[in-house]
């Protein structure tokens, strides 16, 4: 999980286009949302490498999981056409948030 969320938080700064399309239209400061969501995963990432932080970092996650979740709404409710993605994989993408938010929750009990 520690290396998932920190290549996704460097990909923010890498292709920030590319998560730009899923941000919400009616949200302001879309570049900012991007990358403040990717320094948050690369943190987090970071911090669920050492046990010490693992509590703080899984509460993170959860509470970034929660923040960025209209986005996911946004690209199903596009059926994926936001980010050129099959509907399924795009509806798809919601159930997963929770599967995600479970294992950071997982995390702050290790």
């Amino acid at each position: 999980m520690a290396l998932f969320y920190t290549t996704t938080g460097v990909d923010h700064f890498l292709r920030p286009e590319w998560y730009l399309k899923i941000v919400p239209p009616p949200l302001p400061f879309k570049y900012t949302a991007v990358y403040v969501s990717g320094f948050l995963e690369i943190l987090f990432g970071v911090l669920l490498i050492l046990p010490s932080t693992r509590l703080f970092a899984g509460w993170g996650l959860i509470i970034l999981l929660i923040t960025i979740y209209p986005a996911n709404i946004y690209l199903a409710i596009t059926n994926g056409d936001a980010l050129n993605i099959p509907p399924l994989i795009a509806w798809g993408r919601l159930p997963m948030q929770f599967i995600f938010m479970g294992i950071a929750y997982w995390h702050t009990k290790n």
